[in-house]
């Protein structure tokens, strides 16, 4: 409902007026992304907000060791992968435009720079438009929704690889695009998990689980030091466009 403007306060900006009078996102609104957008922008104190097949989605406040722990330790790996590969970049809660009904907003991100060949473009108002190639999201109660309709809205939009971190269950998925489905990856010998989108982002989940980040790093430090990673700056160069 809009709210009068009272006359006490006649100098009160026209912007601050016409936020007030854009009604507020709840959970399950049925919205246009157009829609969604406005209101989330009248919002800005909201700090998370998603529309995933027409549908709004409010999380609850975050849970540091549940949420936001591992949420910085899994952008800290995806960090350390893009400072070391020029053509990459890492988003952390940046919202994706999908298609007209959806507009998640994943905790990280990576994908290749439209420069360097990738798909996706950053529009003139700063969002992400299309799907990267790498979203990654920690589920503590969540995780039906992560491995639910948001799964689904990632596989049917083409993102080839999806990290979901289960907190509760001590459990990193990572699945890979397959002819249209996402399939488990297969960790190596070593137990070392290995994009197959991304030369060189190796990843020791049970040592991003047990939170020991020196060996997380180590692990894509060798990753890094691969000839596939190499070949990969190689082709990047190759694609770089002016």
């Amino acid at each position: 409902m809009a709210v009068s403007t009272p006359r006490s306060k006649p100098s009160e900006p026209r912007e601050a007026q016409a936020s007030r009078a854009v009604p507020l996102l709840e959970n399950g609104q049925r919205l246009t992304r157009e829609e969604f957008e406005r209101r989330y922008d009248a919002m800005p104190d909201l700090k998370k907000a998603e529309l995933i097949e027409g549908v709004v989605y409010v999380p609850s406040p975050v849970n540091h060791r549940s949420h936001g722990r591992p949420h910085a330790h899994l952008t800290f790996w995806l960090c350390a992968y893009e400072e070391k590969t020029a053509g990459v970049e890492v988003g952390d809660n940046s919202s994706v435009r999908l298609d007209l009904a959806n507009m998640p907003q994943p905790d990280c991100s990576l994908f290749i720079q439209p420069e360097h060949g990738g798909r996706v473009r950053i529009g003139e108002e700063g969002y992400i438009e299309g799907a990267p190639e790498l979203v990654a999201e920690v589920a503590a109660s969540s995780v039906s929704y992560d491995l639910g309709v948001k799964k689904d809205a990632y596989r049917r939009h083409g993102v080839l690889e999806y990290i979901v971190w289960q907190v509760l269950e001590r459990k990193i998925d990572w699945l890979v695009s397959e002819e249209g489905h996402f399939k488990a990856l297969a960790p190596g010998d070593d137990g070392i998990l290995r994009s197959l989108v991304f030369p060189g982002l190796w990843l020791d989940p049970v040592a991003l689980l047990r939170g020991d980040l020196s060996a997380v790093i180590a692990t894509v430090q060798r990753g890094l030091d691969s000839p596939a990673h190499a070949e990969f700056l190689v082709r990047f160069e190759e694609a770089r466009t002016v």
